[in-house]
């Protein structure tokens, strides 16, 4: 361990943000890093302890004391060498990952985790700029063809690897940048898009070729990239929102959150913006519908447009502000969690239902709404029951659905190949093989196991590899 009695003698000491009057005025990232000697310090506090739960409450398995340890020495060159044996891209988790690692810290009993996300990004922020960061072309080539679809994190962890393995691989994306969420979902000012550049840079001199423009089903026949490649890994999103079924939903105004972010993405980038209805929040009343990441991302964008007001509404109960140690740890628990975009400003309200939208001359006016509560059923299921004389109206120029996604797209790609889809709509494999039902043909991320974060995704596409590396080669050293 760093120090014996560094988490005695150190407090937590984590990043801060830049002022909400400044911030809000650009797209840029405003999280100010700790000073180097700060890092290190941060780093004496990991415990190493005998059971590092953060291994397993992360899950690509960052070997955390490790790297904390070379930190808090000052081996900064060996600490990207840790990080990277297991994550490929830790400039992304170190920006928009919610840090499960930091929940099952041993130092959270008493609420004090190691600030494992900052000295994550700190390691690799200083490797990018010491010039650690080369690219691993493989020493031979297989002769193998692989065709990755997608380009998001799982694709983009999935192609790295096998390119290392000697693989020729060909990564297709159906939108103009490669990237995926990554480009597209995720606001500028939560992570700035060179980030995602100059891994693609470094995954091209190791082989990698990217195909975008190029929509597997619709302009790229499934045919034929099973006939020209040895295997197809389908590492597409959960990209079919869950809609907002009452009367009104229909009426001009309402509008899927990602048509709205990825809107913003592309002005923020140069990119033309293609779609019929230009989206914006200013001087607007916008309600935004759904508590999570997607909605908060939707609070930030909206301030930065000048919007008029904001209200987040989420159908479930307001969580508590601190878990139950005793019961959670060292478990991801349900809490209050109040994001960078929430403290820009917004109102947000819990347990509220929607019963209608309404409008006038085709335009969004107000939304119609009540209080719920959410009781126990017959068979011990949750059941939402509405407060009776709790209905009440908000006004609404703009309203944003960030309900989650049920299940990737299934018109094109996924119906072409015929593969077996599991009981929420995604499809069907397994974590040892990732194989679906059809031949050659394999799957990770969002596409398999449905909306989840960029870690979960880094570590399937990484898996994912190992697999398809095994079925060409007969072995594979490839880590899990």
């Amino acid at each position: 361990m760093g120090k014996p009695t560094g988490f005695k003698e150190i407090d937590r000491q984590d990043r801060v943000y830049a002022p909400v009057g400044e911030r809000v005025k650009n797209y840029k990232e405003f999280v100010v890093p700790l000073s180097e000697d700060e890092v290190r310090k941060q780093g004496a506090r990991c415990m190493d302890c005998g059971i590092p739960f953060c291994h397993t409450g992360c899950p690509v398995n960052n070997i955390i004391p490790d790297w904390n340890d070379l930190v808090y020495r000052g081996d900064w060159k060996s600490a990207i060498d840790v990080l990277h044996s297991t994550n490929n891209f830790p400039e992304f988790t170190g920006r928009i990952c919610p840090a499960p690692c930091e929940e099952s810290c041993t130092l959270n009993i008493s609420e004090r985790p190691v600030t494992i996300k900052t000295i994550e990004c700190a390691i690799i922020d200083r490797a990018w700029d010491e010039g650690w960061v080369l690219p691993q072309v493989a020493p031979h080539r297989t002769g193998h063809r692989v065709a990755v679809v997608g380009s998001g994190p799982a694709g983009m962890a999935c192609a790295q690897q096998l390119a290392r393995a000697g693989h020729k691989i060909v990564v297709f994306e159906k939108n103009a940048r490669i990237g995926g969420l990554l480009r597209y979902g995720i606001p500028d000012f939560k992570m700035e898009k060179y980030h995602i550049d100059r891994r693609m840079a470094q995954m091209q001199t190791e082989g990698v070729e990217f195909r975008p423009n190029s929509h597997v089903g619709v302009n790229v026949d499934v045919n034929e990239l099973l006939e020209e490649f040895d295997a197809v890994v389908l590492a597409g999103g959960s990209e079919v929102p869950r809609p907002l079924d009452v009367p009104g939903a229909d009426l001009d105004g309402v509008h899927y959150a990602m048509q709205f972010l990825t809107q913003q993405n592309k002005r923020v980038a140069g990119e033309q913006v293609t779609d019929n209805k230009p989206l914006f929040a200013d001087g607007k009343d916008v309600i935004v519908i759904g508590g999570g990441d997607t909605g908060s991302d939707c609070i930030g964008t909206s301030n930065r447009h000048g919007a008029k007001s904001i209200t987040q509404l989420e159908i479930m109960p307001q969580p508590p502000e601190k878990e139950n140690k005793g019961l959670t740890w060292p478990d991801w628990p349900l809490k209050l969690r109040t994001s960078s975009s929430h403290l820009e400003g917004c109102d947000r309200d819990w347990a509220v239902n929607t019963k209608s939208v309404k409008g006038k001359d085709g335009k969004v006016t107000a939304l119609e709404l009540v209080r719920v509560n959410w009781e126990a059923g017959d068979d011990g299921r949750m059941v939402m029951k509405e407060v009776p004389g709790s209905e009440f109206e908000l006004p609404a120029d703009l309203v944003l659905l960030a309900m989650g996604f049920i299940h990737p797209e299934h018109d094109g790609m996924v119906e072409a190949l015929k593969v077996d889809l599991d009981g929420r709509g995604n499809v069907q494999a397994d974590t040892e093989n990732y194989k679906t039902s059809v031949d050659k043909v394999f799957t990770a991320g969002d596409m398999r196991r449905g909306q989840s974060l960029v870690v979960w995704a880094i570590r399937e596409g990484r898996q994912c590899a190992r697999a398809v590396d095994e079925f060409l080669t007969g072995s594979t050293l490839l880590p899990r």
